[in-house]
């Protein structure tokens, strides 16, 4: 049997919370930060969930422009 990822729940609250807010990243800091801190604890560990989820937050500057092809 498959075991369970460490960081499954975590990545499903983010997912209920951005639903919950309209996809407002900023309405989910805590949960978001939650998944950066479990994904921290299982570094290695084949987590799925953290596959795209280890990389430094974003800031205000790169959030306003997602596709990030505004000169700076």
């Amino acid at each position: 049997m498959p075991r369970k990822d460490p960081c499954q729940k975590q990545a499903c609250a983010i997912q209920k919370c951005l639903q919950a807010n309209s996809y407002v990243e900023g309405r989910c800091e805590d949960v978001i930060r939650a998944m950066r801190k479990c994904c921290e604890v299982h570094t290695g560990k084949n987590s799925v969930c953290c596959s795209g989820f280890t990389q430094e937050p974003k800031t205000a500057e790169d959030r306003t422009d997602p596709t990030g092809l505004l000169t700076k």
